[in-house]
């Protein structure tokens, strides 16, 4: 199979600098920023207090700064709200023009191995190298291999990182202590049981709209995402995917990705 390299023009980057970059993040996100070592690159977020998802993002370290994949039409926004969270911080947090490319299908030299799940490649930030691929090819392959979007799929402030299986694909360190949302995040890995996941919706034809409604019989089971001809992503009930499901009258299936445990008696595990 052909190694396919893809610009992603809906990313862009910001690069954290100063002596309190690391630190700096760490006590933000929900990923471990401060061992993160040059050319290592890990996945997490930033939450609002209750614990939502505000952006998702890559973390990359350099030798002396840390680089932020994040969504570009966000990317102003989250300058902004790192500023103001910077207070007496010795940092500096502007925007990095580099271009974020993605390889997938095989091994690629000087890209950083995707750390929610290899089977969706490596990423790089700069330097020159050939495209033979589309954005549009790349998210067909992030739907084939299930992993959600959050940007298109969880509205800002609308969705709790664990519904878009973050503790599943390596986006929260429940082990680095504090960061914004830890105490709503942490109770619900706690109770071992999740109520909502995004999962992979199959179906014949083009995706339904986003926001329509999933059936099971006459009861609720999800809604739509975002989607293309054939699949869409989809959150979900988990104690409703037995039996018949439809979307307007549409036959659908929801699809368990390979990276997701098995879903024992209606609920799911909040870790792998």
């Amino acid at each position: 199979m052909t190694t396919q390299i893809a610009r992603l023009t809906s990313r862009a980057l910001i690069r954290v600098s100063g002596p309190d970059a690391k630190p700096f993040l760490h006590n933000l996100l929900t990923q471990d920023v401060e061992t993160i070592s040059e050319g290592q690159l890990r996945f997490g977020a930033l939450l609002s207090p209750p614990g939502r998802l505000l952006f998702d993002l890559f973390i990359f370290g350099e030798a002396d700064d840390v680089l932020l994949d994040v969504a570009a039409e966000r990317r102003d926004a989250l300058i902004q709200r790192l500023s103001m969270y910077k207070l007496r911080a010795s940092v500096a947090v502007e925007a990095d023009e580099r271009p974020v490319l993605v390889g997938w299908n095989g091994a690629v030299e000087g890209f950083a191995v995707d750390p929610r799940e290899p089977a969706l490649g490596g990423r790089r930030y700069g330097g020159e190298v050939e495209t033979n691929a589309t954005e549009d090819d790349w998210q067909a392959h992030r739907l084939t291999v299930g992993a959600p979007d959050p940007t298109a799929d969880a509205p800002a402030d609308k969705t709790y990182p664990i519904e878009a299986n973050f503790d599943l694909l390596n986006g929260i360190d429940f082990q680095k202590g504090c960061f914004i949302g830890q105490e709503t995040t942490s109770r619900m890995k706690r109770r071992g049981t999740i109520r909502n996941r995004m999962m992979p919706l199959e179906f014949d034809g083009p995706a339904p709209a986003f926001g329509a409604e999933i059936l099971n019989g006459d009861l609720r089971a999800g809604e739509v995402l975002s989607g293309r001809d054939g699949v869409a992503m989809a959150l979900v009930r988990v104690d409703r995917l037995d039996g018949e499901l439809t979307v307007d009258g549409r036959a659908v299936r929801v699809r368990r990705p390979d990276w997701l445990p098995p879903i024992p008696n209606g609920a799911t595990p909040s870790e792998g």
